[in-house]
């Protein structure tokens, strides 16, 4: 029995895995409060995640009938990103910045001209820096908080947190560790000279976490810790990962041929890579993979947060926008949207604004509002997907996570807009999954059994056939104008 977390943005959610089996025995989930501000802040208090650690393991547990006497080990997942401070006593210096916060956008701008530029980025460190990395949040810091700078002892992405709390160890792997701004994704090492060009005096290089492979376990739970969650103190705390990383795993994304497309909050897209070939675009972050290799990746900051805002503001449940989705035809009877409610990263407009363009006095209704932001947002994950497919990645078919998954509709605009088959998995927790079966990973490299994370991805992923959705020739070909017309309105922002 593996116990899988996923710390995300809106809350935790647990699951309980036999990897015997490949079952699912439980689920727990409990949610999370943001903290937002003006110039884009967005923070999290991290008691909360360990509250709503504790809440969702006991929820799964409870629903898996088991005793977490059984749990033999804990993978952990986390929002990418984030940084974490603690002082030397190990007490957290403030919330935690999320992904999403675009408060140090300046930095990261001062950060992106000593690097050369976005060429210069990709070819030191084989990523371009963008606004939400974790390095420009460092300068932030010792600009706008000098006194709590200098207590710096630790720094921690929310995922090296909780494996910190849980085992008392301070880790990293190399698939988070790729979204920092100061680790080299081809050499696998930090960048020691960005910190060190932050504060000279290498505060920041001493604050850095070990760095291990994926497969090694970080240890043992903690004793006081064990008892709290009521689980087996000899429980293994595996690498983990970040949630697109985690992700990769729970889809079975861990070999060349599938792409992982995820309908969440933000929207991403990824595919496994055996090799770190870096992508000329700056928008590709060829981040490593948590399964051994590299995991290039694109990722969107609109998607569910756009589609909801337009449900909310038409007062609809998710039965009716759906159904306003499929009674608008392609292309929303002229109705375009652009959806960069947050900026945008992909494509990269990160000062864009939304707008609802082609508004005349016959098109304007709900159901093309609804269909509108659906194929908006759709069409910055086609235009990512576009440069994956540019730098060299095959998809055969696209394997869909995410909220918005569950939308036949959604389904349906997504194979045609892509041009390619997609599924669902069968369960809708990817990244938690992803976490224990990397945890049942590490535990048997641990035990010396030699189980292959393909072994386990093929017993404890599957898919839903019933999700299977294919691509109609008619409408990708009436899907190919409406999205010329989109990147068409790309070049006047």
């Amino acid at each position: 029995m593996f116990l899988g977390i996923d710390c995300g943005t809106q809350g935790t959610k647990a699951i309980v895995l036999d990897a015997v089996s490949g079952k699912v025995l439980g689920e727990g989930s409990a949610a999370h409060q943001m903290i937002s501000g003006a110039n884009g802040r967005r923070e999290q208090e991290v008691q909360q995640w360990l509250n709503a650690f504790e809440q969702a393991t006991a929820a799964a547990l409870k629903q898996a009938g088991i005793s977490g006497a059984q749990i033999q080990g804990i993978g952990v997942s986390g929002q990418q990103h984030g940084l974490v401070m603690l002082d030397e006593m190990g007490h957290v210096l403030r919330p935690a910045k999320l992904w999403c916060d675009t408060e140090s956008a300046a930095q990261n701008g001062r950060l992106l001209d000593y690097l050369g530029g976005e060429a210069g980025s990709l070819q030191r460190l084989g990523v371009a820096i963008a606004p939400g990395y974790t390095v420009s949040k460092l300068l932030w810091t010792k600009e706008q908080f000098p006194e709590l700078f200098a207590r710096i002892d630790k720094i921690l992405l929310p995922h090296d947190f909780l494996n910190y709390w849980l085992t008392g160890r301070c880790c990293s792997e190399f698939g988070d560790a790729s979204g920092t701004g100061y680790f080299n994704v081809r050499t696998r090492q930090w960048d020691v000279e960005i910190l060190q060009h932050i504060d000279p005096s290498s505060r920041l290089v001493r604050a850095l976490p070990q760095l291990l492979e994926a497969h090694e376990a970080v240890g043992k739970i903690l004793p006081a810790i064990a008892q709290r969650l009521g689980l087996n103190p000899e429980a293994l705390v595996s690498s983990g990962g970040g949630d697109n990383m985690m992700g990769a795993i729970g889809t079975g994304n861990i070999a060349p041929g599938s792409i992982t497309m995820s309908l969440g909050s933000s929207g991403t897209v990824y595919a496994f890579a055996d090799a770190g070939n870096v992508s000329a675009h700056p928008s590709v972050a060829t981040f490593c993979s948590s399964s051994g290799g590299w995991l290039p990746l694109i990722c969107t900051m609109n998607l569910t947060n756009a589609t909801s805002a337009i449900r909310e503001l038409l007062a609809l449940d998710i039965g009716a926008f759906n159904a306003a989705v499929a009674s608008s035809p392609i292309g929303a009877q002229g109705v375009l949207m652009l959806p960069f409610l947050n900026g945008e990263r992909v494509p990269a407009l990160p000062h864009a604004t939304g707008s609802i363009l082609g508004l005349d006095s016959t098109n304007l209704n709900q159901a093309n509002l609804c269909r509108a932001v659906v194929e908006g947002t759709t069409f910055g994950l086609r235009y990512g997907l576009d440069l994956l497919r540019d730098s060299g990645i095959k998809s055969a078919d696209i394997r869909l996570i995410g909220g918005g998954a569950k939308s036949a509709v959604w389904r349906q605009i997504v194979a045609d807009i892509m041009d390619t088959p997609v599924i669902c998995t069968t369960g809708s927790e990817a990244a938690a999954l992803g976490a224990a079966i990397q945890a049942a990973w590490c535990h048997s490299h641990a035990q010396g059994d030699g189980e292959s994370l393909k072994g386990l991805c093929e017993r404890c992923v599957s898919l839903d056939a019933s999700s299977e959705t294919q691509p109609v020739a008619e409408h990708v070909a009436a899907y190919h104008a409406v999205y010329q017309h989109y990147r068409n309105q790309l070049q006047g922002i």
